[in-house]
């Protein structure tokens, strides 16, 4: 095999990893947060552990989402350059990556600590109940940024990730 081929097949692999792992985040957003969270707290009686496991969830997800878009970031730098500065798929993908670090290393971790603080108690029958709506209704507003961003993403990386 030569070296001209080697690379064309490791581009076209790079390419689909690229997309599979956009629509691994994207679709693993709105699944988490469109299906999964609703059912939970509408099945489960006990609001804590419905909250607790939809927490775990959106963990798990925003965990993927940076892995994700790092290597986003990574591919489409390595096959563009300098000019991938002006790409809105790359800036799209690096606003995505702030909402995911602004969610789960910030408001996250603060309703974690609030959560913490009241024990046992269910947050939303504490003290701290209205910092805690707060917090997650910025939560919300940032996940659902998020979530329409990773939508034109799945649309538009097809064209910039081709086979």
């Amino acid at each position: 095999m030569s070296d001209e081929i080697a690379v064309s097949l490791l581009a076209r692999v790079a390419g689909a990893f690229a997309r599979l792992l956009v629509v691994l985040w994207v679709g693993g957003m709105w699944t988490v947060g469109y299906i999964a969270a609703p059912v939970l707290f509408d099945m489960l009686d006990d609001r804590m552990l419905a909250g607790n496991i939809a927490g775990r969830l959106f963990t798990f997800i925003a965990w993927i989402g940076m892995g994700a878009a790092l290597y986003l970031l990574v591919f489409m730098s390595a096959r563009r350059g300098r000019a991938v500065l002006r790409d809105r798929l790359f800036r799209v993908t690096a606003v995505m990556l702030a909402c995911v670090a602004v969610g789960y290393f910030g408001i996250q971790a603060e309703m974690a600590a609030l959560k913490a603080g009241v024990g046992a108690m269910d947050v939303m029958e504490s003290a701290v109940r209205e910092r805690f709506a707060v917090l997650h209704g910025m939560s919300s507003a940032i996940y659902l940024a998020q979530s329409v961003l990773g939508a034109w993403l799945v649309v538009k990386t097809r064209r910039q990730c081709p086979d």
